[in-house]
């Protein structure tokens, strides 16, 4: 009897494991790096593509799929790809940013990423990781839950990815280039695009409109995303609301908005019921900016048409009535409208004790630059530490204890306190360089509070952590409490995302549980910032045993 049970049990065993290996999925992807003319508002230029399409292809898998994606490069530019908001358990190896967890894959060579989706579903994207090349090289990556496994929300008749994003007419890398050399901001993008087209506003619309055609009485889930370098979007749909249901590849308490606001690298999903008279509607993006200083901004409106089934193309388009570009009111009503599922089958499980307490002073400086024409040049900071990015992964020399290339003493404190947010702050600028690495004991619960300065000006900055999501605790305007900020924390359902937007003159408080072995970048997610050296890295040490210590590099990672 007793071998009988055992037997019968060991074939339940084999059987669910059968089950696991059939529901689970390889899914294999060549991208080309290539350099491909394209033509936007009446402008042909070369670009860097990856096979030859602008947007990139999108990746398709399921949660619990295994992807592969070998990447040739065949431009000039050395090239990594970062696979956004995809958590990489273990495997920083296949990450993606430059000189963090990996050497770039340099021209006539290739690297495969090689990486399993764990406990993962929705919407993400990827983009190059080097230089200003995600400018071009970007795309979609669609998780559908697990066969079997239906949306917490109404089922969609149909599906569609909109990235938004931006254009420039001169090569983007020159464009960053003369930037350097002037030392100062190099100039804003010509124009925003939605699916890789600008819309009605602008030259060649013909070609260059994208439309999304939808029937009467039907559901559409929109997968919407900010692959712009440097500017955070408005989006809006004319005469139609839109239910947002998930952000960053995170289930989250539905509600209904008439416009979303996405930082660069966020996601978010919403259904969209084609419930209006028959028509053609604008789908509408634009720049929100709350910087207080006159600094130029992409201030340009990119438009697709929602198509009604039948309706004429001659017939003019609804325009949507977009935030005003400067409208915190919204940006913060709708940052506070957004919180986690937290439904039995989709738990947020948030830290409610903290191990590590960390506080970073977002700030902006003026180094000295000999090279610069100005003599000076716009830097970035965290804790007023600008970090100077290596000459080898940062990954690589903490796995083969290679000495030299960074250090372990990243402050959890700025040196300096003062009035964060009060009068702007115009003198004594200069910054310490550093490759300065703070380390995070395995399976530590971590808060971090980012804190914006008035240094030059108060600007909102969208920080992306790799290798985890975290919770975004409480957001607000001013210098953060510490004796009574807490108490507005929400420990219940807080939204989780990779991406959180620090309010301009404000700050944001987020909690993570350290349970990833590996190096893993924080840094501001506009492009220009990034450059400028806001950013910063974790090394989070490995914890007891091989399930909780980073796997062995890859026999093609490139070399260095």
């Amino acid at each position: 009897m007793v071998f009988f049970i055992q037997t019968t049990l060991f074939l339940a065993f084999l059987l669910a494991c059968c089950s696991i290996q059939a529901d689970a999925d390889i899914k294999r992807y060549q991208f080309d790096i290539v350099m491909s003319n394209i033509s936007r508002l009446c402008h042909v230029k070369p670009i860097v593509t990856v096979n030859g399409s602008f947007p990139g292809p999108t990746i398709y898998a399921r949660e619990g799929d295994r992807v592969i994606v070998n990447v040739t490069n065949h431009v000039q530019y050395n090239m990594t790809l970062h696979w956004h908001g995809l958590k990489q358990i273990r495997n920083g190896w296949v990450d993606g940013p430059a000189y963090v967890t990996q050497c770039p894959i340099q021209t006539g060579s290739s690297f495969t990423y090689d990486f399993n989706i764990t406990d993962q579903r929705g919407t993400l994207w990827w983009h190059a990781h080097i230089m200003w090349l995600r400018a071009t090289v970007h795309g979609a990556i669609v998780i559908l839950p697990k066969a079997g496994v239906p949306y917490p929300f109404p089922k969609p008749d149909l599906e569609q990815e909109i990235i938004l994003g931006e254009w420039w007419h001169k090569d983007v890398e020159v464009v960053e280039q003369q930037g350097r050399m002037l030392g100062v901001p190099p100039n804003v993008s010509d124009a925003h695009l939605i699916n890789g087209k600008a819309g009605l506003f602008f030259p060649c619309v013909d070609t260059h409109t994208y439309a999304l055609q939808v029937e009467q009485g039907k559901t559409y889930l929109l997968r919407i995303i900010n692959a712009a370098l440097n500017d955070e979007l408005f989006f809006a749909i004319a005469g139609h609301n839109m239910t947002v249901v998930e952000i960053d590849a995170v289930y989250c308490k539905p509600f209904t908005t008439n416009a979303i606001l996405l930082s660069p690298g966020q996601t978010t999903n919403v259904l969209l019921v084609a419930n209006q008279l028959p028509g053609r509607y604008f789908m509408a993006a634009r720049t929100y900016d709350d910087t207080a200083l006159p600094l130029p901004f992409d201030n340009k409106t990119a438009t697709a048409i929602l198509q009604y089934k039948g309706v004429p193309t001659t017939v003019q388009p609804i325009m949507p009535e977009l935030p005003a570009p400067s409208n915190i009111s919204f940006a913060m009503d709708f940052n506070a409208k957004l919180r986690s599922l937290n439904s039995p089958q989709y738990l947020a499980n948030v830290p409610l004790n903290v191990d590590r307490n960390l506080f970073y002073t977002i700030g902006m400086g003026v180094n000295a630059c000999p090279t610069c024409i100005n003599g000076t040049q716009l830097t970035a900071s965290l804790n007023n530490i600008t970090f100077v990015m290596p000459q080898m992964g940062l990954l690589q020399a903490h796995y083969n204890g290679i000495k030299g290339v960074f250090t372990l003493d990243f402050p959890d404190n700025p040196a300096t306190t003062f009035n964060y947010t009060g009068a702007p702050l115009t003198a004594n600028l200069g910054t310490s360089l550093g490759t300065r690495l703070s380390k995070i004991k395995f399976n530590s619960t971590v808060e971090l509070v980012l804190q914006d300065t008035n240094l030059l000006s108060v600007e909102s900055h969208p920080f992306h952590l790799h290798g985890y999501n975290f919770f975004i605790m409480a957001r607000g305007i001013g210098n953060f409490d510490p004796a009574k900020d807490p108490a507005k924390y929400n420990l219940v359902d807080p939204p989780e995302r990779n991406t959180v937007g620090v309010p301009a003159g404000g700050w944001a408080a987020i909690r993570f549980r350290a349970n990833n072995p590996g190096v893993w970048f924080l840094h501001c997610h506009l492009e220009l910032h990034t450059t400028w050296g806001l950013k910063m890295a974790f090394l989070v040490e490995d914890g007891n045993g091989p399930d909780e210590s980073i796997l062995p590099p890859p026999n093609d990672l490139p070399a260095c």
